[in-house]
């Protein structure tokens, strides 16, 4: 990666769970040499300052928030043009017991969709934080059957861990070659 692009770290978060875990990449892309701006979404009116993408969204019905999904569709051509990464933050990555694994690993057909529209190097479902009040009563009880449990659940090892293989594809000082 030439010195002077910069990476773009966007992410669709209603809660903070997504941009927290966008700051904390954008954070280590910094450790690692790159020049990094973390916006929303709806912050981003060009991509041609930067040199590459982590586009990030909070799962919601199975899909990335409605954010994410246009930040691709307005941007498909830019995208193309620049390597870019995804990732999602939902419960999926959490899920235990015999129907969690069988949801856990499948990456839904919404957003497989868009990850045929983004072509993103790499994709990462991570787990986020799972309210403990407020939830109603037929969630908790799905979230049970599923074998999810509330809390933060983020893996702040897993998400350094693929920030650093982002960073390492990007070719920066102190990764890797």
């Amino acid at each position: 990666m030439a010195d002077n692009e910069r990476v773009l770290v966007v992410h669709a978060s209603e809660r903070g769970s997504t941009k927290d875990i966008a700051e904390f990449i954008g954070a280590r892309l910094r450790v690692h040499g790159a020049e990094v701006d973390v916006r929303h979404v709806k912050d981003v009116l060009d991509l041609a300052p930067y040199g590459a993408v982590v586009l990030g969204s909070a799962v919601h019905n199975r899909a990335l928030l409605p954010g994410a999904e246009f930040f691709v569709l307005r941007n498909v051509d830019a995208l193309h043009d620049r390597p870019v990464w995804l990732f999602s933050v939902g419960i999926g990555p959490s899920l235990r017991g015999p129907v969690g694994r069988l949801l856990r690993d499948k990456v839904p057909p919404k957003i497989a969709e868009l990850l045929a529209v983004a072509r993103p190097r790499d994709y990462r479902a991570f787990a986020g934080v799972v309210p403990r009040t407020g939830t109603p009563l037929l969630s908790r009880v799905l979230l049970w059957l599923c074998g999810g449990r509330p809390g933060d659940l983020r893996d702040w090892p897993a998400i350094d861990a693929w920030a650093a293989s982002v960073a390492e594809q990007l070719h920066l000082a102190g990764t890797s070659h």
